[in-house]
């Protein structure tokens, strides 16, 4: 797959290829500008890429009817104006538009889907209140919650956990491992590498618009691969655990002498 943003120097995406698996988190990685949000952006269609093709559960994405589609993948952005005044619940309710057209009346399965997913993001207690009234964090969880009232198959999120702080961001990861075992496909682009090893089946690092690896966290944060893209020197340990993450690959960040050593080993297999 391939795109150009009008009149850029280079390919924002160039020759990608990636399959996210149904049932799975698969988590893309990458510095600032290495076409993490574009892709997914093409993904989801609000792109067309030059070249390639898309699809979605063995179908052209193309094909797909713009309503099913509504119905099937939900989308987390990493952030959106309001356009008019509304209330948390009002917002988390707007994920059963999709299974409810522009007339239907609210059913007591939406108003039980709306309720769980704003109890999953820990905005039950936000209902009443203005979305204008919370923080960012507070209104990226509500974001969520929307997506999760559609009950997708599919979930794609663009940096679900930007502005949220230790706790929800956690709470936020385990809820999207919890989802992918429970059988929802789940694509998330995030700046958390090391989050991102704990929690996601499969990464995919970009760099430059190109694929640089792909595959289980420990074949994808490896020094070498993470030095070369980040252009930083790093120890990558185990994670100390308890739990299911015990052993995922952590990226330590160096400092000091280090990235003086590193930047002279670079200087050197230049000459």
């Amino acid at each position: 797959m391939r795109y150009r943003y009008p009149d850029a120097a280079r390919l924002a995406v160039d020759g990608v290829s990636l399959e996210a698996p149904a049932g799975a988190c698969t988590a893309l990685i990458g510095p600032n500008g290495s076409g993490k949000s574009t892709l997914l952006r093409l993904l989801l269609g609000t792109l067309a890429p030059e070249a390639g093709t898309i699809s979605f559960a063995d179908r052209a994405a193309g094909t797909w009817a713009r309503e099913e589609m509504a119905r099937e993948v939900g989308v987390v952005p990493q952030g959106e104006e309001a356009v008019f005044p509304v209330t948390v619940r009002e917002l988390v309710a707007m994920g059963r538009y999709p299974h409810l057209g522009p007339w239907r009346r609210e059913r007591d399965a939406d108003r039980r889907a709306v309720e769980e997913a704003m109890r999953r993001c820990d905005v039950l207690a936000f209902a009443p209140r203005a979305m204008s009234t919370l923080s960012g964090g507070e209104r990226q969880r509500a974001r969520l919650a929307r997506a999760l009232a559609q009950e997708p198959a599919a979930l794609a999120l663009d940096e679900p956990t930007a502005a949220l702080d230790v706790s929800h961001e956690m709470a936020i990861f385990e809820l999207l491992r919890e989802l992918a075992r429970g059988g929802t496909t789940v694509l998330v682009v995030t700046h958390n590498l090391n989050l991102a090893a704990r929690y996601a089946d499969r990464l995919v690092l970009l760099h430059g618009g190109r694929v640089a690896a792909q595959g289980a966290p420990a074949q994808v944060l490896t020094r070498d691969t993470v030095e070369r893209v980040y252009g930083w020197p790093v120890r990558i340990v185990p994670h100390p655990g308890p739990g299911p993450d015990a052993g995922a690959p952590q990226v330590v960040p160096l400092a000091g002498e280090a990235c003086s050593t590193m930047t002279h080993r670079e200087d050197s297999h230049a000459a």
